[in-house]
């Protein structure tokens, strides 16, 4: 590699959207995507600092105090959260980490900018839908309708297996494997994140209602369709849960509070498994977390759960506590020793 190459910009963000991210990370379409975004405004944002076209931009061009101006229009011109400030700096932040590892020339570079602190910021609360609420948006699609039923077997689905809307919308009808029999479960394979596959089983309900639903349609088309006949999009799925949410929200007015969308769904799955005593591990499988800190948050989140768990550690009245050990007078000693 001569020098020249290896100090521009843009051969490194080829390298690094297009071998690490893919072939050593394996990360999903939607990251890289994010990925790519980030540099997008970044490279605009250097090109103008430093007059510049950005196919001349070499790596020392991206300093400490243009990242700094670059996160400060994220938040202050483009409006977006300290949370999304974060995440565009975590992306430099790993651009830089791979340019470094590659370039020893470039260590002292990655070192100067992974000094940028992130921000704190606070959790917001995850809100899931009560039982009531989330049978009420599932039951108003009218099934009479080709497109009423297609609705209907989505919102059920969502809520069966948690899926993310971009997994729904790549599912094919090869996916789903009825059981042989009544009494068999029926599964759904999901591609996840970063190329991972998960079984999700299938309630008898929902199994029912998506082999209604697709019929006699061939293996390779898609599980859910638009109008046209084609995969129904991730906006598409988003469009679907906002509308009829909006509708039962005139039986149930908290639903508008929540803001339902199909990550919400989401968080219901996961509420409701815990909820039920499902194990956090199979909670875990079930969503297709890749980290048991990702499903820890849903059960932070759910206030009867706790009650519950409290009540079972409260003493019973009358009962003594028996002592499980004796005082050590030489440990005791050697611990009064320590000066």
């Amino acid at each position: 590699m001569c020098e020249q190459q290896e100090a521009m910009l843009g051969y490194w963000i080829r390298r690094f959207l297009l071998e690490y991210m893919v072939t050593v990370r394996n990360c999903s379409r939607m990251t890289r995507q994010s990925y790519r975004d980030t540099y997008r405004m970044l490279l605009l944002h250097v090109s103008g600092r430093c007059g510049k076209s950005v196919d001349a931009l070499t790596v020392e061009d991206v300093s400490s105090e243009c990242v700094l101006s670059f996160l400060e229009g994220v938040e202050q011109v483009r409006k977006c959260s300290v949370r999304t400030r974060n995440q565009r700096l975590a992306a430099v932040f790993s651009l830089a980490k791979y340019i470094s590892t590659q370039s020893p020339a470039h260590v002292e570079w990655c070192r100067t900018l992974k000094a940028i602190p992130f921000k704190k910021t606070t959790t917001g609360q995850i809100t899931y839908l009560s039982r009531d609420e989330m049978e009420a948006i599932v039951s108003l699609p009218d099934q009479s309708t080709e497109q009423g039923l297609r609705d209907r077997v989505l919102l059920l689905f969502l809520y069966n297996t948690g899926v993310r809307a971009d997994e729904a919308a790549r599912l094919k009808v090869r996916d789903v494997k009825f059981g042989s029999r009544r009494e068999d479960m029926s599964i759904v394979n999901i591609l996840g994140k970063g190329g991972k596959r998960r079984q999700c089983p299938l309630w008898k309900r929902t199994a029912d209602e998506v082999r209604s639903m697709i019929g006699a349609r061939s293996e390779d088309s898609p599980l859910f369709v638009n109008r046209q006949g084609k995969s129904i999009t991730r906006f598409g799925i988003y469009e679907l849960v906002v509308k009829y949410s909006m509708k039962a929200s005139e039986r149930f007015p908290s639903i508008k509070e929540k803001r339902p969308s199909p990550h919400t769904i989401r968080h219901t799955t996961a509420t409701h498994l815990l909820q039920a005593g499902v194990d956090i591990n199979t909670v875990r499988a079930w969503l297709g977390h890749s980290s048991l800190e990702s499903t820890n948050i849903y059960a932070e989140i759910d206030m009867d759960t706790k009650i519950a768990a409290l009540e079972k550690c409260l003493p019973v009245k009358g009962r003594k506590r028996s002592r499980h050990w004796r005082d050590d007078q030489k440990l005791m000693a050697f611990l009064d020793g320590i000066r």
